[in-house]
């Protein structure tokens, strides 16, 4: 079976990320789309295994195996305390990229700083509520205020440790589990795997 036969015929999610999903597009920003596909159980049954992923074939179009797209979430994405940690890793690794382009070149990836002041203000407010909020609804010109590299680095600066340090707070007192619920999650993989193998019996 062609990988993106995968996508065209099995796919059981989808869903538009990125600048449009964050009400952050402007006239130059691409479609990036997500997605989640199943494949066949019988095609786990031979010695060449499904692809995990799949790009295309859309421009901008990445897909997961269901498998794969659990076990991600089950370490970063699923909604406990767990995604604490995994934003503030992935939010270190980015402003160290940013403060590189500060000293080599006097100035930020400023398209890159405003997506980090959203990811930062996304893990505060969804360590505080419990619920994830995609669109960054009234907080729009003030990051694209950002992106056009209208807001001083040193004020930048201030509103990242800020953020940081608001999230790190949220954390510990956070509505969220503090573990991902495992169990129920490999249920769900395990009967879809066991209806899509008795479909194909």
């Amino acid at each position: 079976m062609h990988p993106e036969s995968l996508v065209t015929d099995h796919t059981i999610y989808a869903c538009v990320m990125g600048s449009r999903a964050f009400g952050l597009a402007t006239g130059n920003s691409d479609t990036d789309r997500r997605g989640v596909f199943l494949a066949p159980t019988p095609l786990f049954w031979r010695f060449d295994k499904p692809p995990t992923h799949v790009e295309g074939p859309a421009e901008e179009q990445f897909s997961w195996e269901l498998e794969r797209f659990c076990e991600l979430a089950l370490r970063g994405a699923f909604l406990s305390r767990v995604v604490h940690e995994t934003f503030v890793r992935y939010a270190h690794g980015q402003r160290r990229k940013l403060d590189a382009d500060v000293r080599n070149h006097g100035a930020p990836r400023w398209k890159h700083a405003m997506h980090l002041l959203r990811l930062l203000t996304s893990a505060r407010d969804l360590l505080r509520t419990g619920v994830l909020t995609v669109d960054v609804g009234d907080r729009r010109e003030e990051l694209l205020e950002v992106r056009r590299g209208e807001v001083p680095w040193a004020e930048l600066e201030t509103r990242m440790n800020r953020l940081t340090a608001e999230a790190e707070e949220a954390a510990a007192h956070s509505p969220l589990p503090e573990e991902p619920d495992r169990r129920r999650l490999e249920d769900f993989l395990v009967r879809t795997r066991r209806v899509s193998a008795l479909r194909a019996a």
